[in-house]
């Protein structure tokens, strides 16, 4: 059987794998529009509006990719109990994802609203209110992780630095991963998309998957070649003890360093165009989960990752893959 005929039948089943994405819960708005003008009031461009879209943005993202691609996936985080709270649980429900994992808290729902024209980003503004959540609803979230993480395959921890990964979340994830591994001898793929800021939470991460600015920024490494590249990789694995790194590069691709070897695995990008990154780290971090979830090898899994970044960065917007979309990418 060749290579592509696994990695084709790993995606298949991709459908027999249920993953919990814990994270930043955001509503991603985009203002689409046209310009013909520029404002006598100041020099900016007046931007016609032609349509509005709301989407599930944040690690709402990675839940939206993961069932794109044929898994099922639930969301353990915090929208505010406002309207647009009942719009990303409406989203939520056109999906057909659970929304027990998430608890209504007391601040507003993240917003990221983005005005495109042209194809273009004119400007980005967010409305947000970020820090760690209240006791109350801390407690609700840490208690539906103790009830409900031995249903998963794969968690993926998907930090946008709003405040819901904080300390004690993760030392409670930690906690609940081990003692399912200790009482059924069933280890829980963990997978993490970070930010640089409070490494030391992800210790024992099964894999970390930072991008090239963010590896830098974690290592204390300037990565400007294959030389510094496999340092910073080597001194992030070091530090949180983790199983793997894979490091995205855009269009140079990924690297991925494993266990105690002492190379990088270096996988080339399949973008055949880049019109827009927006979203890549959460296909990236839901396509590796579903394929060590459904038996892959981790260099498996990064190929897969790969394969599917490199058709979401040819998309405008907050973007998800197909099944059907990799499968075709495969063949």
């Amino acid at each position: 059987m060749s290579d592509v005929q696994v990695l084709r039948g790993q995606v298949e089943r991709f459908a027999d794998t249920r993953i919990l994405v814990i994270g930043d819960v955001i509503l991603d708005q985009f203002i689409w529009g046209t310009v013909s003008r520029i404002s006598p009031e100041a020099p900016v461009p007046v931007v016609n509006v032609t349509r509005e879209e709301l989407l599930l943005g944040g690690s709402a993202n990675v839940l939206r990719n993961i069932i794109s691609l044929g898994g099922s996936c639930a969301l353990c985080g915090i929208i505010g109990d406002d309207p647009m709270g009942d719009e990303l649980l409406a989203l939520m429900d056109k999906v057909g994802a659970p929304a027990d994992g998430l608890i209504k808290g007391e601040r507003p729902t993240t917003i990221k609203t983005r005005v495109v024209a042209q194809g273009q980003q004119v400007v980005r503004y967010d409305r947000e209110k970020a820090g760690a959540p209240s006791r109350q609803t801390l407690k609700s979230m840490l208690q539906y992780l103790t009830d409900h993480l031995a249903e998963f395959d794969a968690v993926i921890v998907s930090d946008y630095a709003k405040g819901v990964v904080n300390e004690e979340l993760m030392t409670r994830l930690h906690l609940v991963l081990k003692e399912l591994r200790h009482s059924g001898g069933r280890a829980i793929p963990l997978i993490v998309d970070p930010k640089p800021d409070n490494l030391h939470r992800f210790v024992g991460a099964t894999v970390i998957t930072p991008n090239n600015f963010e590896a830098s920024r974690i290592s204390g490494i300037d990565i400007r070649d294959e030389e510094t590249l496999f340092a910073a990789a080597r001194q992030i694995r070091e530090e949180i003890s983790c199983e793997a790194v894979l490091i995205t590069r855009g269009e140079a691709g990924m690297a991925l360093l494993e266990g105690d070897n002492d190379r990088l695995v270096t996988v080339p990008t399949m973008a055949q165009e880049v019109y827009d990154v927006t979203g890549a780290g959460d296909t990236v971090a839901a396509t590796l989960a579903l394929g060590l979830a459904a038996g892959c090898s981790m260099t498996e899994a990064a190929v897969l990752a790969n394969h599917a970044a490199g058709i979401v960065v040819g998309k405008i917007g907050t973007a998800s893959v197909s099944r059907d979309e990799l499968l075709a990418t495969l063949a």
